[in-house]
């Protein structure tokens, strides 16, 4: 008996090893396989990872989804948000006066839901267009109106779609009050003709080994001012047993309101660029551009960079050689070049 199951075991493996991870082996009579329909995949067949382009972690899922870029207000009223900790990428510019506004960029993960959403301008379209992304917005500045109306972009704007793909909420008061569901973003691009496919061009990435033997000044607590108003000074602390930071904005957490998660991050880039008032409403324009200083700041670790702007996405670099980044979330605060960060920005 011990001979025959010798004899039998090694046939099994001669056949499972015998065909490589891409080949399927057919049944010449099999209308049903083990009573079941060959049609049908084995719920034990782990689904193949895809490397995803902005967080160069490979996860299951439609690696080839198109980005969506969503407005996100930052207003002490609109806080929580919901849907910023599976954003791939923040960007963090000021809107008006003293008052910063979040671009939130998806590809990798899709929340339930995301807002409260907030109005466009015409630098975050700009930085939207660079990863081909469908924009969402509710309202507009008059520049931005004008791109929109040209169709600068793909675009769905809650002022078109207002208590149909936009829902406002009975807890919140307007206009802090605005959100969207993916499945609403979904059915609008489908409306609209716009196509879903298209993942953006992806970021260098370091391997988590690779990350951990990163070098520079120590970099546990972030300090990040945009002006006067401390409702909008920004905080990041570092949790070495997740490799990541926590976000706060006004000494609270940046969590999730529908959750509760904390927004954890792998990458902080900190640049100046040029802002200029332009109306008496105090909105601004902001060259995203030219290029200048900036500090990238991963693993507990912080460098000096520059950064350029590279077909509408701003790339940390050194010695004009781009610095990829550590696997995960990236956030991206955007301050004055007046006083700059030097003055803005205080590294522990």
């Amino acid at each position: 008996m011990l001979n025959k199951w010798v004899t039998t075991s090694l046939v099994a493996i001669l056949l499972v090893t015998g065909c490589s991870k891409n080949e399927t082996v057919e049944d010449p009579a099999n209308e049903e396989l083990n009573g079941e329909d060959q049609g049908e995949e084995s719920m034990d067949s782990p689904e193949e990872k895809t490397v995803y382009p902005l967080t160069g972690i490979a996860q299951e899922g439609n690696g080839n989804q198109r980005a969506i870029a969503v407005m996100i207000n930052n207003h002490p009223k609109a806080r929580p948000q919901s849907g910023l900790t599976q954003a791939d990428i923040v960007y963090e510019l000021l809107a008006e006066g003293e008052v910063t506004r979040f671009l939130a960029i998806f590809q990798s993960e899709q929340p339930d839901r995301v807002g409260p959403v907030r109005s466009a301008r015409e630098y975050y379209i700009e930085l939207a267009k660079g990863f081909n992304s469908l924009y969402i917005a509710h309202g507009n500045s008059p520049e931005a109106k004008k791109m929109l109306a040209d169709e600068y972009v793909d675009h769905l704007n809650g002022l078109y779609y207002d208590g149909t793909l936009f829902e406002r909420v009975s807890d919140r008061q307007a206009p802090h009050n605005s959100y969207i569901s993916f499945a609403h973003i979904e059915q609008g691009a489908k409306e609209k003709n716009y196509e879903l496919d298209g993942a953006p061009a992806a970021f260098a990435h370091l391997t988590d080994e690779e990350a951990d033997k990163l070098s520079g000044s120590v970099a546990g607590e972030i300090a990040v001012s945009y002006g006067k108003d401390e409702r909008f000074d920004v905080t990041y602390d570092y949790d070495e047993t997740t490799k990541a930071y926590k976000r706060s904005s006004d000494g609270e957490w940046t969590t999730d309101y529908d959750t509760g998660d904390p927004v954890l991050l792998s990458n902080i880039l900190i640049i100046e660029a040029k802002h200029t008032v332009i109306d008496g409403e105090g909105r601004h324009d902001i060259d995203l551009t030219s290029g200048g200083k900036g500090y990238l700041i991963q693993r507990g670790m912080m460098s000096e960079v520059n950064w350029v702007n590279k077909e509408g996405r701003i790339y940390p670099v050194i010695d004009g050689k781009e610095q990829p980044l550590a696997p995960g979330k990236t956030w991206v605060n955007v301050i004055p070049q007046e006083p700059g960060i030097n003055q803005s920005v205080t590294i522990n």
